[in-house]
């Protein structure tokens, strides 16, 4: 494990006390966001009624099985990532970060291709992660054709993060399709939705994601669903039997209360017999790459170079 950007420690703590101070004028979240607040947190989770910028690059289309996909393709292409959104299952959208997934696109010369997957709660599991496998098997089958290039990857962040890694899963277990992918890049994800000891002390502060909120999540993704149910290796890939998946890059914030799933899931992908860099960013919250912060510039720069050189 590497404690990373400690030097920024006092401006990253600075922000989450702000952050804190901001959202304790707003209504305590409950475990699960009624209709209104989830139709507040989809139309763009930080900014209110300003929507995501949506940029002319970016390709809206469908692919197998009728599944959503938005796509960036930029003059040079040396690989294609395949992104899934975070937004705890329920929100978040394949548009929701076009400047971003066009900046690394130019940056790390690949295509990228944005699963739209069907949210929650009107569509919960198994729907979410079926849509993820049916991308990545259109990308094996047609990436080649489509972009010019084999050279599969794949990632996301927060619930993006925990999907990327059930569709390695599915694709070995459903498919025996292993080593199609060649890196997997994990932004802070759940791992364990019976929850890890830090998601379940790390309590009420009002960071982007706290115990409750995880909890709501876990609710609205896997209706009825108790904590022995949720260990079902389909649900909580911590507990997988992870041989055969590529390199990984696993990152997570020291105050994030999905802290221990890193730490746990980096653990058993190294000892599975794939090389893993993790990453603890010294003071960050959940979600921190959100926000315009120097540690965030420097994950994204870290994100790019891992994916180029993967």
């Amino acid at each position: 494990m590497t404690i990373t950007d400690e030097d920024c420690l006092a401006e990253t703590l600075a922000f989450n006390e702000q952050f804190e101070t901001a959202a304790a004028s707003r209504p305590v979240r409950g475990r699960a966001p009624d209709a209104a607040l989830l139709a507040l947190l989809r139309r763009n989770r930080l900014a209110g009624d300003t929507p995501p910028v949506r940029l002319p690059q970016g390709r809206d289309r469908t692919v197998a099985d009728g599944v959503k996909v938005r796509t960036f393709v930029p003059d040079q292409v040396d690989g294609v990532y395949l992104h899934i959104h975070g937004g705890g299952w329920a929100f978040g959208s394949a548009d929701g970060q076009d400047e971003r997934l066009w900046r690394l696109a130019v940056q790390a010369r690949l295509a990228v291709v944005s699963v739209e997957y069907r949210l929650a709660p009107e569509h919960p599991f198994p729907a979410g992660p079926d849509d993820c496998e049916g991308a990545a098997r259109w990308l094996v089958d047609h990436a080649a054709t489509e972009f010019g290039t084999g050279r599969l990857l794949i990632g996301g962040e927060s619930a993006g993060a925990h999907l990327s890694v059930l569709t390695l899963l599915r694709l070995r277990d459903r498919h025996g399709i292993t080593g199609a992918f060649r890196a997997a890049h994990l932004f802070f994800g759940p791992y364990d939705l019976s929850m890890t000891p830090s998601q379940r002390l790390f309590g009420s502060r009002r960071l982007l994601s706290n115990t409750d909120a995880l909890r709501g999540s876990y609710g609205l993704f896997t209706p009825g669903m108790g904590p022995e149910e949720r260990r079902d290796p389909e649900v909580s890939p911590l507990f997988a039997d992870l041989a055969g998946l590529p390199p990984a890059r696993i990152v997570v914030g020291s105050e994030d209360p999905l802290l221990d799933d890193s730490l746990f899931l980096a653990q058993r992908w190294r000892a599975a017999g794939a090389p893993v860099q993790l990453g603890v960013v010294a003071g960050a919250m959940h979600g921190f790459t959100l926000f315009p912060l120097t540690v965030t510039e420097r994950e994204l720069r870290r994100e790019r170079d891992f994916l180029a050189t993967a």
